[in-house]
């Protein structure tokens, strides 16, 4: 069984802010409070394509490992790694984030794929993003017959981060917006 779910948000700020902000949410101290799931952001590699102008980059993160505590007990793990893909084409105005979990792959596998691209009713001042997740329990004698409650348990708590994560992009966004226009304020 998989568990997958889909999300829109409308951050009403331009993709260039938005894409900045992306970059900056796990660097600043307050950031690191809201997103604690997060524990460590490692980037790996970075490319630009000069001749197409993408900018292609993969991050290592080490998380808190999702879903319920007695998931964590079962596999004896408290972290999980994870590799970032990203690709920014800056000509289309066009991000993409894929995130896939790299340990704990004979329990569970999760993909996370976010979009950021301008809004189609207002390109010029908001981005839409776009967010696909799925999260697949493998069938382990322990969790075989608990596999569908313990995806539903990991998509919970997959949701409250997302939601964590706009918290502080709009944040960021807001702080950026008031940067470029000269006025200073407390960051984040």
């Amino acid at each position: 069984m998989v568990k997958a779910y889909r999300q829109e948000h409308v951050f009403k700020h331009p993709w260039e802010r938005v894409s900045s902000a992306s970059w900056r949410k796990f660097a600043d101290p307050e950031n690191k409070r809201i997103l604690s799931h997060i524990l460590e952001v490692d980037t790996l590699n970075r490319k630009l394509d000069t001749e197409t102008g993408r900018l292609y980059t993969t991050r290592a993160l080490t998380i808190h490992a999702p879903g319920p505590w007695f998931l964590r007990k079962i596999v004896g793990q408290d972290i999980c790694h994870c590799v970032e893909s990203t690709v920014v084409d800056g000509k289309s105005r066009s991000m993409q984030l894929t995130t896939k979990n790299i340990s704990l792959q004979k329990f569970i596998e999760v993909e996370e794929r976010i979009r950021y691209d301008p809004h189609p009713e207002n390109p010029t001042a908001w981005t839409i993003c776009r967010q696909e997740t799925s999260i697949r329990i493998k069938p382990l004698s322990a969790l075989a017959s608990m596999a569908e409650k313990v995806e539903q348990k990991c998509a919970e708590k997959f949701m409250q981060n997302s939601a964590k994560g706009r918290e502080v992009m709009e944040r960021i966004c807001k702080y950026l917006e008031a940067e470029s226009s000269g006025i200073s304020i407390q960051r984040f």
